[in-house]
């Protein structure tokens, strides 16, 4: 199929347009760059032989958009693009809704004009807010306690509410819990813009030298080490949800759910202590107090997934670990080339 991929240069769109091509579709990408990097997709042709078409473009701007289906018969459209750093959300609300939802809108006007009625959406586990009822099933209470994951609810909302009024669109709503890890060539990975919001990618610039510690928030939650528990997946098991969702709306009308999670939680400390493993090297923290509206546990059943879809999480935190060191350490600034120090004159 021709598939268009907005957002599709950043983290999980890269990883996600790889196997897109490696399973023979045809990938056009569509991405501002704002926190992503072109270098993502010279890197995935590389690895895959194969071409993806770029296309630099904003989603609230609609003409672009309109353009773009009509110089392109899509079959389906893969939906990264938005922000997603909850702190930001908090201060900066406007912003958020109007790039998550608004985009989001123009996004669905464009294919319902062009005739292109599927869609996997990425969502998030934020949706189910500070919830400590786990393991977090689809039909879990959806309370978002941050702009971000509101964003997130509110574009699930929208997608349910057009399902209903024209039963010709396929839906898949993806709810991601933690990704992590990369590629296992260490060509393509995480490269967060600033201060990294998740833990892993901050965990493994610490390792690179990057920064000088972790900071742990919360020691004294009732888990076995005190420390807050989460499910992490690898990126490639995300990627390859991703693939098994887009085949699955193929023969599929409505709009449908999934949680895509191991089923397994890990400890921040078990994080550090297996990322440092990993690296071999120690990793210093230190403990912080909590974080308004961070939860003790959140961990996924993923187990509708492998009904519905034959899909499952395979890698486990020592690989996930692996392979994003593997990426962090070969390249330490990221997409980013790094500097010359040849002419020291030039870099005072």
């Amino acid at each position: 199929m021709k598939v268009l991929v907005t957002g599709g240069a950043g983290y999980i769109g890269s990883h996600t347009s790889l196997c897109l091509l490696e399973q023979g579709h045809e990938v056009v990408v569509f991405d501002n760059l704002l926190n992503s990097s072109e270098e993502s997709l010279k890197r995935v042709e590389e690895l895959t032989h194969r071409p993806v078409q770029f296309i630099k473009g904003d989603l609230l701007d609609a003409s672009a958009l309109e353009r773009i289906f009509a110089e392109n018969a899509f079959e389906a459209v893969i939906h990264f693009a938005g922000l997603k750093a909850v702190g930001d959300s908090v201060e900066e609300p406007l912003w958020y809704y109007r790039n998550n939802v608004v985009g989001t809108l123009n996004l669905l006007d464009c294919m319902a004009k062009a005739g292109v009625k599927k869609l996997v959406f990425s969502s998030s586990a934020t949706v189910y807010g500070a919830s400590e009822l786990v393991p977090l099933v689809e039909q879990s209470p959806v309370r978002a306690v941050n702009p971000y994951g509101r964003t997130k609810e509110q574009i699930e909302d929208i997608l349910s509410d057009l399902v209903a009024a024209d039963t010709d669109w396929s839906v898949a709503i993806l709810r991601y819990f933690n990704p992590v890890g990369a590629h296992e060539s260490g060509r393509i990975g995480e490269d967060p813009r600033g201060v990294p919001n998740n833990l892993l990618p901050f965990v493994a610039q610490v390792a690179a030298g990057r920064r000088d510690k972790v900071r742990v928030f919360g020691n004294d939650y009732g888990t076995p080490d005190g420390t807050g528990v989460r499910d992490y997946i690898h990126v490639m098991d995300l990627a390859a949800g991703h693939i098994a969702a887009l085949k699955f709306i193929q023969s599929h009308l409505g709009a449908y759910c999934w949680n895509l999670g191991t089923g397994r939680g890990s400890s921040v400390l078990e994080v550090i202590a297996a990322f440092s493993a990993s690296a071999g090297r120690d990793i210093p923290y230190e403990f912080a107090p909590r974080r308004k509206g961070d939860a003790a546990i959140s961990y996924a059943d993923a187990s509708a997934a492998l009904a519905d879809l034959g899909w499952t999480a395979h890698r486990d935190l020592a690989q996930m670990c692996e392979d994003h060191w593997r990426w962090q350490s070969a390249n330490p600034l990221g997409y980013q080339p790094m500097p010359d120090l040849t002419d020291g004159d030039d870099h005072q």
